[in-house]
């Protein structure tokens, strides 16, 4: 951990698990334009390490964010933010490669902003007790274009996502759980380890077909039922026809765990 101002996004591989840690502890883990670059580049790496099957993004220090840094990064954001060569888009927000893969969040302390954001276009969010949520940007004479006004009234509902994002107001861990933008709520000692273990009960099911879970989900988000249902098929043939489907049965059939290899 760094106490530095610049800022660093930390990497750690654990098994099949990455770990991918914001550590600008000593700015609150506000997002300057090189931790959203550094971000972009951990989640270029997970992409493309086949060891890595899940990714965990935490926080280093007491809070997951503060959110975005505008003194440092407004300026360039305003023209729009260029991906860093090998880079995958956190946001996906269609400004460069989304990760295929699943990407669990653990967020503690204060989640502002743009680290709500990046929950949304997570897959699976945990939180502390102690974290507290705000869309501050309406109170900033801006307003939230991380992809809150995209996605949260998807999971929260039109009336629950307008509560928030008009107002500015802060809302708690249980009301967070109880929209749905988070899953689960526990003691801020038992989050970290509480990620991992759920990052590694995904990790041991079968590669191809998390990865398959996740393009038929997406597509239905992005383009609508029917065109996820027409894709189907094709879909079901590649993952059938792997060999991990063939492990999967003779696991099955030979009543012991399944030895996926992501083939």
């Amino acid at each position: 951990m760094t106490s530095s101002t610049k800022g660093h996004v930390s990497r750690e591989q654990r098994g099949a698990i990455m770990l991918i840690g914001l550590d600008r502890v000593a700015k609150r883990n506000a997002f300057n334009m090189e931790m959203l670059n550094q971000l972009s580049l951990a989640y270029g790496e997970f992409e493309r390490n086949d060891q890595a099957r899940v990714a965990v993004v935490f926080a280093h220090g007491d809070h997951f964010t503060a959110g975005l840094d505008l003194a440092d990064a407004g300026p360039t954001l305003k023209d729009g933010w260029k991906l860093p060569p090998g880079g995958y888009d956190p946001w996906g927000l269609f400004v460069g490669p989304r990760v295929s893969k699943p990407v669990i969040v653990a967020a503690q302390g204060y989640c502002l902003t743009l680290g709500i954001e990046l929950m949304l276009a997570s897959d699976i969010n945990l939180c502390a007790s102690n974290a507290r949520f705000a869309h501050l940007e309406v109170q900033r004479g801006i307003f939230a274009f991380g992809g809150a006004t995209l996605r949260l009234h998807q999971i929260a509902g039109w009336g629950n996502a307008m509560r928030w994002l008009l107002t500015g107001d802060e809302f708690d861990a249980h009301e967070a759980c109880r929209m749905g933008l988070v899953q689960e709520v526990m003691a801020p000692e038992d989050l970290l380890p509480a990620a991992l273990r759920l990052a590694q009960h995904v990790a041991d099911r079968a590669p191809l077909g998390i990865r398959a879970t996740l393009e038929s989900a997406r597509q239905a988000v992005l383009e609508g039922e029917s065109a996820a249902a027409h894709a189907l098929p094709q879909l079901v043939r590649r993952v059938i026809e792997s060999d991990d489907a063939s492990e999967g049965l003779s696991a099955l059939q030979e009543r012991r765990a399944a030895d996926f290899k992501g083939r």
